[in-house]
């Protein structure tokens, strides 16, 4: 923050806001492309439990939302189970290169 503050003069802005209290929730997956109405799911699934969607994020694999840091819990519970992701499968994440 400093930095920034040092920069506005230079670079032009007035303000730098900062908000430390958000949590990001995101879904991810190539079949989104082939079945419409997730965004639609994801957002209204978020709304009828009561989590505020600050900013929204997607892209043709994923949606990805910022909230309150004390909705997140509350918004992934309901997001697995709007999307039956509760199973017992592990997922795999990879990262970096040379899958």
């Amino acid at each position: 923050m400093q930095k920034l503050e040092s920069l506005k003069a230079e670079i032009g802005f007035s303000e730098v806001l900062y908000d430390d209290h958000v949590g990001k929730v995101s879904l991810i997956g190539a079949g989104m492309r082939s079945h419409p109405g997730v965004t639609a799911t994801f957002c209204e699934t978020l709304a009828e439990n009561g989590v505020n969607i600050d900013l929204i994020s997607t892209s043709e694999i994923r949606i990805s939302v910022l909230c309150r840091d004390t909705e997140l819990d509350k918004a992934v519970l309901a997001l697995h189970e709007a999307f039956k992701l509760g199973g017992e499968e592990q997922a795999t994440v990879y990262a970096g290169t040379g899958r």
